[in-house]
């Protein structure tokens, strides 16, 4: 059976657990809740709230989804801690935080798209040890997740200080492929809808973040973000957050299965040509989560551990170890 087939088994059984908790149907549409969805307002989830609005994924699972765009993350995290948002987007480390210093942030997860080093197919790269020497460029800054997991799986395997032995720019997404088409850079530690672009250009996946997460203790894939809700939010409104999700896991089954779903987010895509389309659809269905919620959060705790000691407060705030309840209560159910 492919990896696809086994996801939508997954997510058709979350999704028959999850019904259980909602309406038997929803009595009026003017009756039901709204969630305020907070997102970037080009970001790739939009892709999958678009296609849970367009499809009547929301209504079907009791609630009305309202999309408020913002421009950039820290913007959606503050409507979300100040309430004017139900949901946002953002990664375990977020929520883990958040509750450590007292705001019952939850986690559910979205998708396992990390990203990873890329380089010109015919550079010659076959691993990390090939980049001593070399210049690298970094999505985000020196605590990126993604850059310390590779630091650390280089450490783990090679005994290389890959920190140490290369040099590193760090940059915004955009500018750092640009840079590294312009032959500005020798490498990209990107993310993944980046570097799904580069892929048809010409360039080559090195490794990838969720490569350096297995080398850190994982078992399975860890999903690089998720929706964050306040837990005391989803216990007072437990039929809509379960809803929530549900639709989610609905958006999800369809995407991975209909070419069809697709077209109407092709404007959105952004994407320049078929090729880069295509790709852009072969790796977000890539990210679909497919390990049970149990397995995902103890392999999520076992690499937070090792960001923690690595990345310390300025990185995870006062909790060395991933804040209990950090990933929502109600992925239970599924698992």
């Amino acid at each position: 059976m492919t990896r696809f087939g086994r996801s939508l088994i997954a997510l058709a059984g979350t999704l028959a657990v999850l019904g259980s908790w909602l309406p038997s149907g929803p009595a009026g549409a003017d009756e039901l809740p709204t969630v305020r969805l907070a997102l970037l307002k080009f970001g790739t989830v939009n892709w999958e709230a678009d296609t849970i609005v367009r499809e009547g994924l929301d209504t079907a699972n009791g609630f009305h989804l309202e999309i408020v765009p913002f421009a950039g993350g820290n913007a959606t995290q503050v409507a979300l801690l100040s309430g004017d948002v139900h949901v946002s987007t953002g990664d375990w480390l977020f929520a883990s935080r958040q509750r450590a210093m007292g705001a019952a942030m939850t986690f559910v997860p979205y998708s396992t798209s990390m990203g990873g080093v890329v380089a010109r197919c015919d550079a010659g790269y076959e691993g990390l040890a090939d980049l001593a020497g070399k210049t690298i460029g970094v999505a985000g800054g020196p605590l990126d997740k993604s850059w310390l997991m590779i630091r650390g799986m280089a450490e783990g395997e090679l005994g290389l200080d890959i920190a140490g032995e290369t040099r590193q720019v760090f940059g915004a997404p955009p500018l750092l492929a640009e840079k590294l088409r312009q032959g500005e850079l020798d490498a990209a530690l990107n993310y993944w809808h980046y570097n799904a672009r580069l892929e048809t250009e010409g360039y080559c996946e090195i490794v990838s973040a969720q490569d350096a997460a297995e080398a850190l203790g994982a078992r399975g894939e860890l999903s690089a973000i998720g929706y964050i809700f306040d837990e005391e939010w989803a216990d007072a409104n437990p039929r809509v957050a379960a809803g929530f999700v549900a639709a989610s896991h609905a958006a999800k089954a369809l995407l991975a299965k209909d070419d069809a779903a697709w077209e109407p987010l092709r404007e959105a895509m952004n994407a320049e040509n078929d090729a880069v389309f295509a790709q852009l659809v072969k790796r977000w269905r890539e990210g679909v989560p497919t390990s049970p919620p149990a397995q995902e959060e103890a392999d999520t705790a076992a690499v937070y551990a090792y960001l923690a000691k690595v990345g310390g407060e300025a990185l995870v705030g006062p909790a060395r170890t991933m804040a209990p309840g950090t990933f929502w209560s109600g992925l239970a159910a599924a698992d």
